[in-house]
């Protein structure tokens, strides 16, 4: 599922994105390790993976 970063705590690895409803879901940090990124700034276009109404996952949206 695509999303926008909303917020992001580099010293906590947490944050939020924007559904594309949106709605903000937040995300904890090992949704944000799993994805393997570094860095997050609000605006990105980011994939997340849901499972049910937790963010398991925060990664890049390529094409």
């Amino acid at each position: 599922m695509q999303a926008t970063a909303y917020t992001y705590d580099a010293e906590t690895r947490t944050g939020s994105v924007l559904l594309d409803d949106g709605n903000p879901v937040p995300f904890d940090a090992p949704a944000f390790d799993a994805g393997g990124l570094r860095l997050l700034r609000p605006g990105q276009r980011v994939r997340i993976e849901l499972d049910g109404d937790k963010v398991t996952l925060v990664t890049l949206q390529t094409f």
